[in-house]
Formats: structure tokens, sequence, C-alpha cells
């Protein structure tokens, strides 16, 4: 036997001796804890977990590679990949995902509009390009009922005009008037300060020369809104002696899209 077949062994049992060691617990000492004697002939689980590490072809060949001159493989090397518990790295928790917070949702509906009755815009005046004609006038106001016509609801004509169409009044559009048809004929459209676009479609006995008579729905809106007055009026367009109810409904119409009379509306209509 050769002096390299023995350094070999000689290795190889301090090897072992280290492992048995380790495994037995003698270093639990430097991690804080302490080793209990074992009765004679008895193993702990690391002690026969060693041992049959060390029937593994994984251990021959380790110590067989730890044997050959130059190589720098350590005990604590060698003792670390035979321990299945300290070779196992430390598991580590996956971050969980942070959700963020979600936005309130917020109403875009106005409380405060709620039950109110929508704000009243009132019209244009016409472009000066518009005006035809002003004139000064004496303006009264009238209804449907009898103490202006002498009918009562009851009666055929009730709310008719001369002209056939039914009377209106519609502030933020068109109203009916009456007027003479010598100075203003059927079918005349005006605009009246304070009272909106108008046009001519009926007349009275006591509308003579330069005045006009404005409809109201009932007496009271007559005295409160107006009562009689002396203004200036600007006519727009001249009528040709007639005044459908399409001319109403089509002007209507106009004077709510555009807030206004256009001139090509005009020129349409009439």
């Amino acid at each position: 036997m050769n002096k390299m077949g023995i350094w070999q062994r000689l290795w190889c049992v301090m090897i072992t001796i280290t492992l048995l060691l380790a495994a037995s617990g003698v270093y639990a000492k430097s991690e804080g804890q302490e080793t209990k004697p074992l009765a004679s002939g008895q193993i702990t689980s690391k002690q026969s977990s060693a041992i049959t590490a060390m029937n593994t072809p994984q251990y021959k060949s380790l110590t067989t590679m730890a044997g050959s001159p130059g190589n720098t493989i350590t005990t604590q090397r060698l003792a670390t990949s035979l321990d299945p518990v300290r070779s196992k790295p430390a598991a580590t928790k996956s971050p969980q995902p942070v959700s963020s917070p979600k936005p309130k949702a917020t109403s875009t509906a106005n409380k405060g509009s709620v039950g109110k009755t929508p704000i009243s815009i009132p019209v244009a005046a016409p472009e000066p390009e518009q005006i035809i004609r002003t004139m000064k006038v004496t303006a009264t106001g009238y209804t449907a009922g009898y103490e202006s016509t002498g009918k009562n609801p009851n009666h055929p004509e009730y709310g008719i005009t001369y002209s056939g169409v039914k009377v209106r009044r519609d502030k933020n559009a068109l109203s009916t008037i009456a007027a003479d048809p010598k100075v203003l004929p059927m079918g005349s459209i005006l605009y009246i300060p304070g009272y909106g676009y108008a046009v001519v479609a009926d007349t009275g006995s006591a509308i003579k020369g330069r005045k006009i008579d404005l409809y109201f729905a009932t007496t009271k809106q007559v005295y409160k809104e107006w009562g009689k007055k002396i203004v200036e009026v600007q006519l727009i367009k001249r009528g040709s002696g007639k005044c459908t109810e399409v001319m109403l409904k089509d002007l209507s119409k106009a004077i709510k899209t555009y807030n206004a009379v256009p001139q090509s509306v005009l020129e349409e209509i009439i």
C-alpha cells in the first residue's frame, strides 16, 4: 500500500467524522440550541440521514473528488450538499398585487334644478337691415273672453281670429295681435319691445289707425304685464292679407330655433 492511498483514506475518515458531528448536533451550541445526550445504541434522525447519505453514489463520488490531489472542495460544501434541509433555498413569499382604490362615482345631475321650470330666454330683436319700418302706436291688451269679444268658451268661434287662426300667446316664440288692416295688413310680422314677435291675425271695432291690440290668455295678464302703452314697433314683413296656421307654426319653430327670425326664413314662409 503506497503513501497516496493512506492519505486518501485518512481524508475520507476526517470528512466522515465531520459530517457525523455536524449531523448529531455538536455545533448546535453555536445556534443557541442545547443537545441532549443519547443513550448508547441510539441515533438521531439527522444521524440516520447522514449514514444513509454516506451509502449513496453521490457521497462516494464526492469523497473520491475530495481525496484527489489539488482539489479544493471544502468540508462545508460537502456537508451542505448532503444535508437536504440546508441545501434547499428559503422559500420567498411572492408579492401580492396592491389594488388601487376605485374612484367614487359622482352624479352629474343638477340637484338644484329638480322641480324647477326652465329659465325663459327673451327673444332677440331683429337685425337693423330686417326692419322695414318703425312706427309709434298705442298698444292695449285683450283676451278671447266675453269682456273683449262678447263670446263665451262654449261659443263655436271662441278664440278664433278674423283670419281664421286660433289666438296664441308665446313670448318665447310668436303671438297673435289685432290691428287695422289698412295700416298693417293681415299676416304682417312685427317685433314689439316687451311683448315679442307678433303676427297680425285679428281686427277690432275700436282698433283703428295706429292702434294695436295684443292678445293675452287672461285679463290678469293684460293688467299685470301690459295695460296700455305707447310703443315703437318694428315691421319686418308686410303681410299679404292672409294668415294661416301653417305660417304661424313655421314661424314659431324658426323663432324657437334661432331666437329670432332669420331673413331667409322670412322669404321662404311668407
